[in-house]
């Protein structure tokens, strides 16, 4: 199994299929950043076939899981298509999605039949008025929610994505919870953090995963914690005694960098070892000069092995880096 400068393995995948979306979220892809912006090419951008080699090549590595997402992923055409593709390669790998989720009413069930194995929404509000402002967008909630109804008419397992921004929509925790927790739906909140350079993030808008807690226990009762279900899970999850679920993402107040094993390929075909990267490493050259699947998986050694990121751990709040743009490598 392919190890890194620390012992971390590459487990999951991340697949920006495109670094496009339909909504400008202001800790993403604010508008008066993205307002005239020249997205990628459709040449520059990976096609399904080279993104299979990609994953066929990382497969004997000790792949195990992949993750799609963008830019937002249902934007790119025939989605199905790399979905089936990448299960006729491995019947057991698991293959996810991260989607706002207003497009997923129209294409849950061809994802499903493709082999797609479940579906993570993005849902930072339940306020029409507050999700149209985080999102910049003129979508409504309950597009999303018919999308998630979709999901799960498909037997697709649903997980709910929230990114907290204190102040902005830290008062609606409780209520996602209580909305999602009866359905059997976990909730995974995502302390807000410094991805990329134009989301204009600030330490004191951060509301961490202990103070998420708090608010949540003295609601709802006590939470247990979980056991994680295997190395390098990102989520914290806890679980009320009434068995609804809820995880938390922690990157800024309880890093994972330790075991984080999670390599991110860019839609632009570049290899990202970290979230918080500036540089990624150019493979859509190799595939498109020929290179044969021993040689990318030499290229895909060499830029494993040295791999030594740890950014969360060291992260210095006053003196910030430049990072490459979620929307390039996903979340």
């Amino acid at each position: 199994m392919l190890r890194d400068k620390f012992g971390r393995s590459i487990r999951d995948l991340r697949i920006s299929v495109t670094d496009r979306c339909n909504f400008r979220c202001t800790y993403c892809m604010p508008k008066e950043e993205y307002q005239n912006f020249d997205f990628l090419p459709k040449n520059q951008i990976l096609t399904y076939e080279e993104i299979s080699v990609v994953v066929r090549t990382l497969i004997p590595m000790g792949l195990k899981k992949i993750r799609i997402t963008g830019g937002e992923p249902l934007l790119r055409k025939d989605l199905a298509k790399l979905i089936k593709m990448i299960r006729e390669q491995d019947d057991s790998i698991d293959i996810a999605i991260t989607t706002n989720g207003v497009l997923l009413s129209k294409y849950a069930h061809e994802l499903a039949q493709a082999g797609l194995s479940r579906v993570t929404v993005s849902l930072d509000s339940f306020s029409d008025d507050l999700f149209k402002k985080m999102s910049d967008s003129n979508y409504s909630v309950n597009e999303v929610l018919d999308g998630i109804e979709a999901a799960i008419e498909c037997n697709l397992p649903v997980k709910i994505n929230t990114v907290v921004k204190k102040g902005e929509n830290d008062h609606e925790i409780t209520d996602l919870v209580e909305y999602f927790g009866p359905l059997g739906i976990p909730v995974r909140f995502i302390e807000f953090m410094d991805v990329g350079t134009k989301n204009e993030w600030r330490i004191d808008e951060v509301l961490t995963g202990s103070e998420m807690r708090n608010l949540m226990s003295k609601k709802f009762g006590k939470l247990e914690s979980r056991k994680d279900s295997h190395p390098g899970q990102v989520s914290n999850d806890w679980t009320f005694e009434n068995g609804w679920q809820v995880g938390f993402i922690e990157s800024i107040s309880n890093p994972f960098c330790s075991d984080c094993n999670r390599a991110r390929l860019s839609a632009d075909g570049k290899i990202y070892t970290c979230l918080f990267a500036n540089t990624g490493h150019d493979i859509i050259s190799l595939l498109r000069m020929g290179a044969t699947d021993a040689q990318l998986s030499q290229a895909i050694t060499s830029i494993w092995s040295q791999r030594d990121d740890r950014y969360s751990e060291l992260r210095d709040a006053e003196n910030p880096i430049e990072k490459v743009e979620m929307s390039y490598i996903g979340g």
